[in-house]
């Protein structure tokens, strides 16, 4: 499959964001943060979409060096919207308006105790980015077509849950969740599929 970097493929990933029945957290007490899926224009020329990938700075208290979505907790009075806009300017420099954001995806409750909101947003240029080095280690852009492959996507039982673990495998890099769940919720709303993602497992280490 092929998702070009268009008016069409924005036109119709709005139409699959605004149709999708999202599911909002709603147990046990957890922080309410934001991510954000950022579709941009592939940085490899080939007309490609990709979405934006970080690996977190070294010097961070929690999930240092871990791969991640720009992104983090709602500030008091923030609507999910206005945190992931925030924050994807805070980490990438990336100031994106509301009206580049196409939806919401469902809430994954993370172990870290956070309620994780996936904010859809089209826009921006890789070349334009401007990471904060006191965030950000490195930026990545990674293809849908790639994300889409059957090999991408792996599943694993772990002796501590009952829960399946999923790695995402995108060439040397070994992706898990909560970041995991939510590029594969997006994937499967590309292929037109509902796939709810918030009984999938995160790694042990990734338990705090």
């Amino acid at each position: 499959m092929s998702y070009p970097f268009s008016p069409a493929f924005r036109a119709e990933m709005a139409a699959a964001c605004a149709a999708f029945p999202r599911i909002v957290y709603e147990g046990p007490s957890l922080k309410p943060a934001a991510v954000v899926l950022t579709l941009v224009e592939a940085d490899d020329g080939s007309g490609e979409t990709a979405f934006i990938l970080t690996r977190r700075a070294a010097g961070l208290r929690a999930h240092a060096g871990q791969w991640a979505l720009p992104g983090g907790r709602c500030d008091a009075g923030e609507t999910l919207q206005e945190t992931a806009l925030r924050e994807l300017h805070e980490e990438l420099g990336l100031a994106l308006p509301q009206s580049e954001i196409l939806g919401v995806l469902d809430d994954y409750p993370s172990r870290s105790g956070y309620a994780i909101a996936p904010v859809v947003a089209w826009g921006g240029v890789v070349s334009d980015l401007t990471p904060n080095p006191g965030e950000v280690a490195s930026v990545h852009c990674f293809r849908l077509d790639r994300i889409a492959l059957d090999e991408a996507v792996e599943f694993e039982t772990i002796p501590e849950s009952d829960r399946p673990l999923i790695r995402l495998n995108l060439g040397e890099h070994h992706i898990h969740a909560p970041t995991a769940a939510l590029v594969y919720q997006l994937r499967e709303l590309v292929a037109g599929r509902i796939t709810r993602v918030s009984e999938l497992e995160q790694p042990v280490f990734a338990w705090r």
